[in-house]
């Protein structure tokens, strides 16, 4: 009994030794609590909403104001016309515009009223959510006539835009894609570079007439080519078995797809030039891209309801960019120049960190 308690002795004090276990044992479960306590919400605030108002008059200034009273929505821009409504869409500068007929107030008072609530239907979920609030206040705004009119209900048309039958699918094919192509290449490069210090293997690059930033480009290519492999079957299997729309560029998809691919490539080069075994830069890779990456991207909750921390740290996540990307082309038809500012994005993302992966690249066996 004594040695088998020196033994458990021996064993507690290598695990609190080892600062990997630790981290794996303490800091995993606090990053849990965080990530799935503040993320993980079905609300939406401060949704950017637009108004088309036909009538201008004093009544549908007071539905107006009554609907931005609240937080849960912020007026982003008023329209001119109906053409105005694709646009702001497509621009991801709004999630829902709230159409208003002529004539509201003559037409309120005799019970014709026409509200119309269209929503951006590429993120359905989003789109329910929204819709929701917005018809809500609309009929309590229009109990405060009750006394008033005859009719108590204003009633409320829904359109979704991109989206008619509000598929979940259509929401969750593009974020598969992206999280498949973030986790799976930047696993399996992280554990390239690693692998050769592991086996000792490392001795017959450095003396071979390769500079560090071939032998780091060298090992990426196989895995952008399965990469690629990998989007393409990805997508046949989305189109095919979901009937997901492709609206855009077939060209344009695959050069973006490109992109990602090399920005979660270099992600992981960057990993394996940093740990010592593969089971260190496979565990850095799951640790840092797993749960973020999932949880933060907007791949299934809205980063908009979470707090300022986590909005801010979900800019510096590629497949956040990646995913608008995504259902730009493929669900609104949209090309380079309603997508420039998150390709841009991902253009320094890549460059930056294949830099400090070629200069993190020790020449020196160590």
């Amino acid at each position: 009994m004594k040695t088998f308690l020196a033994f458990i002795h021996k064993e507690f004090r290598h695990i609190l030794r080892d600062r990997r276990t630790l981290l794996v044992l303490f800091g995993m479960p606090v990053l849990q609590i965080v990530l799935f306590g503040y993320a993980i919400n079905t609300e939406v605030k401060e949704a950017k909403v637009a108004v088309l108002d036909h009538s201008r008059d004093e009544r549908s200034t007071s539905l107006v104001n009554a609907l931005f009273s609240a937080h849960w929505f912020r007026p982003v821009e008023t329209l001119k016309s109906p053409a105005d409504i694709d646009r702001v869409f497509k621009a991801g500068k709004a999630k829902m515009v709230v159409e208003i007929g002529p004539d509201f107030a003559q037409r309120f008072a005799e019970g014709r009223a026409q509200v119309a609530l269209i929503a951006d239907a590429s993120d359905p979920n989003t789109a329910k959510i929204v819709t929701g609030y917005a018809a809500q206040m609309i009929a309590q705004w229009a109990g405060r006539f009750s006394n008033e009119h005859t009719v108590e209900v204003l009633p409320v048309q829904y359109r979704m835009h991109y989206n008619p039958e509000m598929k979940s699918v259509f929401l969750f094919v593009p974020g598969v894609i992206t999280i498949i192509l973030m986790l799976v290449s930047a696993m399996l490069t992280s554990i390239s570079i690693a692998r050769e210090k592991e086996f000792g293997t490392m001795e017959l690059m450095l003396v071979s007439p390769l500079r560090p930033g071939m032998i780091v480009l060298g090992k990426a290519m196989p895995y952008l080519a399965l990469s690629l492999l990998n989007t393409a079957f990805v997508l046949v299997v989305g189109l095919a078995l979901f009937d997901v729309p492709m609206n855009g560029s077939y060209l344009l998809l695959t050069l973006e797809g490109l992109l990602f691919i090399l920005t979660s490539l270099s992600l992981g080069l960057l990993f394996s030039t940093i740990a010592k075994t593969q089971q260190e830069a496979l565990m850095l890779s799951l640790f840092v891209l797993m749960m973020p990456t999932i949880l933060l991207s907007g791949f299934i909750f809205p980063t908009g309801s979470m707090p300022w921390v986590l909005r801010a740290l979900s800019n510096i996540i590629p497949a956040k960019h990646f995913i608008i990307i995504l259902r730009g082309i493929m669900l609104k038809g949209n090309g380079i120049a309603m997508l420039w500012p998150q390709t841009l994005v991902l253009v320094g993302m890549c460059a930056a960190l294949l830099g400090v992966s070629i200069k993190k690249f020790n020449v020196r066996l160590q």
